[in-house]
C-alpha cells in the first residue's frame, strides 16, 4: 500500500469580492497536505468548459496530483460574500460537475492505495457523487493506520440525518465546528447537553479514533478516548477565513501521518489555520517556518 492522502468531493471556483479563486474543501485539503511533503490527490469532476480547464491548469501549476474526470455538466462555482469580520457566506450552484463524480476502475485502484481520505457532507448532496464516495471508502484497505476523515460541511440544507449517520459510521475521525455540532445534536435528539458531552457521545457511538471540534475564536478541541486537547485560537488580522478549516484538517492529518502526537498535531494545525486567515483565498503558500515543523 502506498501512503497517498486523498481529498475527495467538490472542485470549484469561489467567486470572491476581489475575483475568483480556486476552491472546494477537498482541493484545499489536498493542496495543504502536499505542502508538507506528502503525496496527495484531489478526486473530483469538472465540466468541459473554460472554468474546468482553468482548474486543471491551476492544479498543474501547483504540482498537485489529481484524478478529476470531465463530465457533461458545468464546472462548479460558489458566490462568496464576506461579512464585516471576514466570515464567508456561500451561494453554491447546483447540478454541476462535482455532483456527478463517476466511480471508475482507476478510482478503485487509487482507493486501494490510499492511507488517508478526507470527505465531506456537501459533495454527497447528489446520488452519483454520494455513491462514488461510499464505494471509495469501502474499497480502502482497513488497518490501524488508516485515516478516514469526515469533515462535516452543512451548507444550504444539502444534508439530512441519514447522510450524516452513514458518514459518521464510515469515518474514524470526525471534524465538526460548534455550530454544526448544535445542528447535528438537534437532529439526533440530544440538544440540551454541554458541547463536550455531545462530543463524547459521538466519539463513543461511532467508535471514533478522534473527534475534532473547532469553535472559531473560542479555540478548538481534539477528543480521543479518555483525553482532550484544547488549544486557544491566536489573535490575528483576518483577511478572510475561506479555507482555514481545510488547512487545519490537512495540517492535523499530515502531522499524525508523520508521527506527531495528537497534541503536537493540534498545535501546528491551529498555527497554520491562523496564518491562512491572514491571507486572501483558500490556498496560500505556507511560510517555511511552518513547513519545517514536519521536516
Amino acid at each position: 500500500m502506498k501512503n497517498i492522502v486523498v481529498g475527495m468531493g467538490e472542485a470549484l471556483w469561489d467567486v470572491l469580492p476581489e475575483g475568483k479563486k480556486i476552491g472546494g474543501a477537498p482541493a484545499n485539503f489536498a493542496y495543504h497536505v502536499s505542502q508538507f511533503g506528502l503525496e496527495s490527490c484531489v478526486v473530483s469532476a469538472v465540466g468541459d468548459d473554460k472554468l474546468g480547464q482553468e482548474i486543471h491548469t491551476n492544479f498543474q501549476e501547483k504540482e498537485l496530483q489529481t484524478m478529476i474526470e470531465t463530465v457533461p455538466y458545468p464546472t462548479g462555482t460558489v458566490q462568496v460574500t464576506l461579512d464585516q469580520v471576514g466570515v464567508p457566506c456561500y451561494d453554491i450552484k447546483e447540478n454541476v460537475a462535482w455532483d456527478n463524480i463517476p466511480f471508475t476502475s482507476a478510482l478503485e485502484e487509487l482507493a486501494r492505495n490510499t492511507r488517508s481520505v478526507c470527505f465531506g457532507s456537501l459533495a454527497q448532496r447528489s446520488v452519483v457523487s454520494r455513491e462514488t464516495i461510499n464505494r471509495f471508502l469501502d474499497a480502502m484497505p482497513d488497518g490501524d493506520n488508516q485515516c478516514k476523515i469526515f469533515d462535516v460541511n452543512l451548507r444550504q440544507g444539502f444534508y439530512n440525518q441519514e447522510l450524516l449517520d452513514n458518514s459518521m459510521c464510515k469515518c474514524n475521525i470526525l471534524k465538526i465546528n460548534d455550530e454544526e455540532l448544535i445542528t447535528v445534536s438537534r437532529m439526533f435528539g440530544y440538544p440540551g447537553i454541554d458541547l463536550k458531552d455531545k462530543c463524547w457521545i459521538l466519539l463513543g457511538k461511532y467508535n471514533l479514533k478522534m473527534l475534532i471540534l473547532t469553535c472559531g475564536v473560542n479555540g478548538s478541541y481534539v477528543f480521543t478516548p479518555g483525553e482532550i486537547s484544547f488549544v486557544e485560537t491566536p489573535c490575528v488580522e483576518v483577511a478572510d477565513t475561506v479555507g482555514a478549516g481545510d488547512s487545519f484538517t490537512a495540517t492535523f492529518v499530515a502531522s499524525i501521518l508523520k508521527g506527531k502526537s495528537v497534541r503536537q498535531a493540534h498545535q501546528l494545525a491551529v498555527r497554520v489555520s491562523a496564518y491562512v486567515c491572514t491571507q486572501n483565498g483558500a490556498m496560500p503558500l505556507l511560510p517555511a517556518y511552518l513547513l519545517k515543523e514536519l521536516d
